[in-house]
């Protein structure tokens, strides 16, 4: 079982830089660039076949990619991924032909398979590195991006991000300066001179093995892993000085600086100021926020009076419910058919006026989720009080009723299910694990859609989001993006990138009775 770990203590003003990673750190690219690299090795070891009647071990996606590829400039990672299989080609030149058998022709093709799916998947960013940057920023660090990819500036400016670094130093940059890849220090010395920060004066942020010994090895002051694939013991072995599963677990908080975050209901006079005429659109989770945690999902039953305070408000403002249960689960124990339903963590939408959404390529990976239900049946069935919950776009195995003793049992088996499944990733939250389609779709996300479906990403209108676990940081991150409200519901010591909290679900019954009166009086 993957050790827990504390809070990093990352004061920002001992630090006066952060250097960033792209591909994985900040964008979803790593999976575009893993998923070319295999469409390269597949149609290669095809063509030796065919030529040679000689095969070799087939390129594994988790596996190869980690060891050979990831963090390496392109042709680095055509060679040594050949060499592991005991294949030599001639280098080559920059300029070979994408159909030459050379290390610079295969790495010229593995370039022009990233671009087809460039163009037809787009990138997707991790919500929590932009808010963070952002935070640094904000409090006065300058911030700068490395990457192996000669495809850096393109991939940012596609995803609008690339007004948060003051420098970024890419794969053309080393090609032009003679800078070598990692795991050799270059790229992140280099940025650390155009930021003229001293590197012992900086932090750096890598997800590749590669990524953190060349971070270490520049001397960076402090090198963080970030675990995207399971690997947080090599990391810190190649040199990261703490391992995060997500970069927010760094924001800076009220929480983060050893003072709880504001209470929502108890400063609900200044929320309501800082609301002055705008119309809020709620959106809110279902268990653990209109629900108490129950033992057992089908008993999270919503009250009345909580069913009555929602009524009150959608008949004023817009309001969503958003849940990892199945849409229409959710929507049956609400009741309240003028709500908006966000089913599977947003990706299965319904609400008044037709309005309906379905994420379009969830369906794609409806086999993988019913051949990773199977094997978690079969494997789990041993294991007393475990529950394993089929939703159309998720599976959750819920273990709060497993003995202690069990648990490293669970998860040992839902990762070795999702190691086995590449297609889906595994995600978690309140003694509960689950596995998705690896879709850069979440709540967060689902959020953006909905503000721009109904209309509402207005001056005028302001989002306030509630949501007590893990699955809902998503959109908490969102809400600081575009200046809305997120209000985690639980423990004043969890960190989270929400901006107030509530105790508990009687406080959320309350905090929206308030804002329902609120705006039942300015009507």
């Amino acid at each position: 079982m993957k050790q827990l770990h504390s809070k990093p203590n990352l004061t920002l003003t001992c630090y006066r830089a952060g250097v960033f990673d792209l591909d994985g750190v900040v964008t979803d690219s790593a999976r575009l660039h893993c998923l070319a690299w295999q469409r390269l090795f597949d149609a290669y070891r095809a063509e030796r076949v065919e030529q040679d009647r000689v095969s070799f071990a087939a390129f594994d996606p988790n596996e190869d990619y980690r060891r050979y590829i990831d963090g390496k400039p392109r042709y680095e990672g055509v060679r040594s991924f050949l060499e592991s299989r005991m294949i030599h080609l001639p280098f080559g030149t920059p300029q070979d032909s994408a159909d030459r058998e050379t290390v610079c022709g295969l790495g010229n093709r593995k370039q022009r398979f990233f671009e087809q799916l460039l163009a037809s998947q787009g990138v997707e960013v991790f919500a929590s590195s932009i808010a963070f940057i952002e935070s640094i920023r904000a409090a006065g660090l300058k911030t700068a991006v490395v990457s192996s990819s000669k495809n850096a500036r393109v991939v940012l400016t596609g995803v609008g991000a690339h007004h948060l670094f003051d420098a970024v130093v890419d794969g053309i940059d080393s090609e032009r300066l003679g800078l070598n890849g990692k795991p050799h220090p270059d790229i992140f010395s280099h940025a650390a001179s155009l930021l003229a920060i001293p590197p012992e004066r900086a932090f750096a942020v890598e997800d590749a093995l590669s990524g953190v010994e060349a971070a270490s090895r520049a001397g960076f002051g402090l090198v963080v892993g970030v675990d995207r694939a399971g690997q947080r013991e090599d990391l810190l072995a190649h040199g990261a000085d703490i391992v995060i599963d997500d970069l927010i677990e760094l924001l800076p908080s009220e929480a983060a600086q050893g003072a709880p975050l504001p209470d929502a209901l108890a400063g609900f006079d200044g929320i309501a100021e800082r609301l002055g005429h705008r119309l809020p659109a709620i959106f809110l989770d279902y268990d653990g926020t209109l629900t108490p945690i129950v033992a057992r999902p089908e008993l999270a039953i919503l009250d009345e009076a909580m069913r009555l305070i929602l009524k009150r408000l959608g008949q004023r403002c817009s309001v969503a419910i958003v849940s990892g249960r199945d849409r229409a689960n959710v929507a049956e124990l609400v009741g309240i058919g003028s709500l908006v339903y966000a089913g599977s963590h947003g990706f299965d939408i319904t609400g008044p006026g037709g309005l309906h959404m379905q994420y379009e390529r969830a369906a794609e990976f409806l086999p993988h989720l019913a051949t990773a239900e199977t094997q978690l049946q079969q494997r789990l069935a041993g294991i007393r009080g475990v529950l394993v919950e089929r939703k159309r776009f998720a599976i959750a195995i819920h273990y709060r009723l497993v003995a202690e003793s069990d648990v490293d049992r669970v998860l040992t088996t839902v990762e070795s299910v999702a190691e086995g499944l590449p297609q889906l990733r595994r995600t978690g939250g309140k003694k509960v694990f689950e596995l998705r389609p690896r879709l850069p779709w979440d709540k967060g996300k689902a959020v953006f859609w909905l503000l721009e479906a109904l209309d509402l990403s207005q001056a005028d209108v302001m989002p306030i989001y509630l949501g007590d676990d893990e699955t809902d940081e998503d959109a908490f991150a969102a809400m600081r993006e575009i200046g809305g409200l997120g209000l985690f519901v639980g423990d004043a010591s969890q960190v989270t990138a929400a901006s107030h909290r509530l105790s508990d679900t009687v406080c959320v019954g309350r905090f929206l009775e308030r804002l329902a009166d609120m705006l039942e009086t300015h009507s």
